[in-house]
């Protein structure tokens, strides 16, 4: 065992860990722990050091003659394979922390779940800061923390997002992809649409327009606001709503009496006659929006919007999950315990294996 081998050994171990990485049928599970592989021409230079120092010391210890002697019996040959049985078993168990994976079977995938279509308010009444005891977050920011743990919270259900203040939009059409939904939800401000006021029918018909192609008995909108109604036409669209087999939970942000409205450039909002204008919750309304499509209101006085319990209690409690989505996908076999069984026997068998040779046998140091 000399520095030649040593190379031998280096690059042996990494041809096999290029070959399992890279091998069409083989799939490995862990490819960070083959940064292990290291240790075994590490441990084959310890073994290749102890045996030269080992043989230099008898040899300075005692005469040939003597060291014949001495070592009668012990076999070169036997010390060097069960140091390789070490260094076999090391190895194995490398492959086996690898997670290989070898063969694999179709199999079809199917997301069920339901659709959901969350509608938030944008109107600069939702700058207003009573959305917690402090007053420190606005009803918006409250509101936007409270969809984000709902996406964190949803499995196998589709969710859009439409924002609505004078007129309403859709921000982000139905989608599986959460995090995509996430990012949209960051981008949604007070200044995203134009037209001021609340127009709560055009924020339900925006909803419905992105549940087009969405499965009939499966749908549900939550209409997240803290105003009154401009337009009049909230009752209508909650009986278009209702024909069209969406429930609608609604979800009301504000207080009794009112809160002022935040203005650009500081201070509050003022009519004509220079009064502060006050944000007014419309209970009635959304309590019949709700009502007329088999949803339910929550009241949120200090923002408190558990829409945890909307989802979980309400909408997935009385709507049917549909199939959402169906997919092929690879499944892949283990394979490690083949080489963890390997290194078992390997490191079980070397301390079995005796140095020293039968009698008669011939003795090599």
């Amino acid at each position: 065992m000399n520095k030649h081998a040593l190379r031998i050994a280096e690059r042996a171990a990494a041809a096999a860990a290029l070959l399992l990485t890279g091998c069409a049928d083989v799939k490995i599970g862990s490819p960070e722990s083959l940064w292990f592989l290291w240790l075994v021409p590490v441990l084959l230079a310890f073994f290749v050091y102890s045996f030269r120092t080992k043989t230099r010391l008898l040899r300075r210890f005692a005469s040939p003659e003597m060291l014949a002697r001495l070592t009668s019996g012990v076999s070169r040959p036997r010390q060097y394979f069960k140091a390789a049985l070490i260094l076999l078993g090391l190895a194995a168990m490398v492959f086996a922390l690898a997670e290989p994976k070898f063969g694999f079977t179709w199999e079809e995938v199917k997301r069920e779940g339901v659709d959901i279509v969350v509608t938030l308010d944008v109107s600069d009444s939702m700058l207003v800061e009573d959305a917690e005891t402090g007053g420190k977050l606005s009803r918006l920011e409250r509101a936007k923390r409270e969809i984000t743990d709902l996406l964190r919270l949803m499995e196998g259900d589709r969710i859009g997002l439409v924002a609505f203040a004078g007129t309403a939009f859709v921000e982000c059409p139905l989608t599986l992809d959460y995090g995509a939904a996430e990012i949209f939800l960051g981008a949604i401000d007070t200044d995203l649409i134009p037209v001021k006021g609340t127009a709560l029918g055009a924020a339900i018909r925006s909803s419905l327009e992105a549940f087009e192609g969405a499965a009939q008995p499966s749908r549900a909108i939550v209409l997240i606001t803290d105003g009154e109604d401009h337009t009049g036409e909230a009752l209508r669209a909650a009986q278009e709503a209702k024909t069209a087999g969406v429930r609608i939970f609604t979800i009301g942000i504000g207080r009794d009496e009112g809160a002022p409205i935040p203005a650009p450039n500081g201070g509050f909002r003022r009519d004509r006659a220079g009064n502060i204008v006050l944000s007014r919750l419309d209970e009635s309304t959304l309590q019949k929006i709700a009502l007329e499509t088999g949803g339910s209101y929550v009241r949120s006085v200090t923002g408190d919007v558990d829409l945890e319990q909307i989802y979980s209690q309400g909408i997935k409690a009385t709507l049917e999950d549909q199939e959402l989505a169906s997919k092929r996908r690879q499944r892949w076999e283990e394979r490690f315990q083949w080489l963890l069984a390997v290194a078992l026997l390997a490191l079980a068998l070397e301390p079995l294996v005796s140095e020293r040779l039968r009698r008669g046998g011939t003795a090599r140091v």
